[in-house]
């Protein structure tokens, strides 16, 4: 069998789902991966799968090179002749979606989170949820990350056949092991793992960061994570001046976050939306109390009160109030909610189910085709 992936970012693919390429890959599949070259795309080739660089904007609306992008999918298909076609995030599902249902190839999608312009009800938002509604028509099956997410779709009859909920990306339980609970004698880090974007709560986050830093001598804030180009400008300048000043330690893109994340005490994640949290779900992994945006992706990682506390997202205050409710707590307490933490994502989030449901509607999908 021979298995062809889009996706539009080599090092998510990577980190996330590893473990089902080398499922593939142990099944005797032949697998190839699309995805616009850089410098992550070794890690995949390491692993033994081929790679086909395919540039294209992984944001940007532009129609012209929208529409390149869904010509190579179609040569794409054409050349490689794959007995099905797996995609992930919104451009490979819409324009490798619709190009293998020209191809009559057979293809799942999986729907990794709808986006800002999709969770509004603007002309953006209907001309997607109808882009969707004709890319998914002949899919095998739809996966979706979250239920809210799934219901939206279905609302909408974006998606109307086969659809399936997988526990997110999961997560690899022996590869992010419990850790236990660090000394708190030099302080109480605080570590969020994002994008530099506003969508992903960064503008709360730094706001949050100065407050408690002002008030409380033994908080501290690390950021790990890359700015995306279109908002360096604005936020590198905001983030040196931190660093700077000592309210934020700032580690950029790092290939060793599990490190990191060990030595921490709270995970802090912002984000105004999620397909399902992979940073959530290692963080609780690890053994570490989060602290998480009340949004579908972030608040099915935890238990609240009891693994984490959630907040409204977009709202300063509320982190605040979240922030301020986990220093409240003793010590022993913080590290007994990050051990609660573990034993629920070994119950619900184990990585080998998603692994599972792949090969079982990869399967499905090629003996249908037949």
């Amino acid at each position: 069998m021979k298995i062809l992936i889009l996706c539009n970012y080599a090092n998510g693919l990577y980190l996330f789902r590893k473990e089902v390429l080398t499922a593939f890959l142990e099944k005797g599949y032949e697998t190839a991966v699309s995805v616009p070259p850089d410098e992550n795309c070794g890690k995949i080739e390491n692993l033994g799968v081929r790679l086909i660089p395919t540039a294209f904007e992984r944001r940007g609306n532009n129609p012209i090179h929208d529409g390149r992008l869904f010509l190579r999918y179609l040569r794409l298909l054409k050349k490689e002749k794959p007995d099905v076609v797996l995609t992930y995030t919104i451009k490979p599902n819409l324009y490798g979606g619709l190009a293998c249902r020209l191809r009559r190839v057979p293809y799942l999608i999986n729907v990794t989170g709808l986006g800002t312009a999709m969770e509004h009800s603007g002309m953006l938002g209907r001309i997607l949820f109808l882009f969707y509604r004709i890319a998914t028509r002949k899919a095998a099956c739809v996966f979706f990350q979250n239920e809210a997410n799934r219901k939206s779709m279905l609302d909408k009859k974006a998606v109307q056949g086969k659809n399936r909920l997988l526990p997110g990306s999961g997560v690899n339980l022996k590869e992010h092991p419990f850790v236990p609970y660090p000394s708190e004698d030099k302080g109480i880090v605080f570590l969020a793992v994002i994008r530099i974007m506003k969508d992903k709560g960064i503008e709360e986050y730094l706001e949050v960061a100065e407050k408690i830093t002002s008030e409380n001598t033994e908080a501290r804030f690390y950021l790990v994570g890359e700015y995306e180009e279109e908002t360096r400008a604005h936020y590198e300048p905001r983030i040196e001046a931190l660093a700077a000043k000592g309210v934020i330690r700032y580690f950029g893109h790092i290939d060793n976050v599990p490190e990191v994340m060990a030595k921490s005490h709270i995970i802090v994640h912002p984000s105004y939306h999620e397909g399902l949290s992979n940073v959530l779900l290692e963080a609780a992994a690890c053994g570490r109390l989060v602290v998480a945006s009340d949004v579908p992706g972030c608040r099915e990682t935890l238990c609240e009160g009891k693994t984490g506390f959630l907040f409204q997202p977009k709202d300063t205050e509320s982190l605040l109030s979240a922030i301020r409710t986990s220093l409240s707590l003793t010590q022993q307490q913080r590290a007994q909610m990050g051990a609660l933490g573990r034993q629920y994502v070994e119950r619900t989030f184990d990585r080998q189910k998603v692994i599972g449901a792949y090969l079982e509607e990869i399967q499905k999908a090629v003996n249908n085709g037949l």
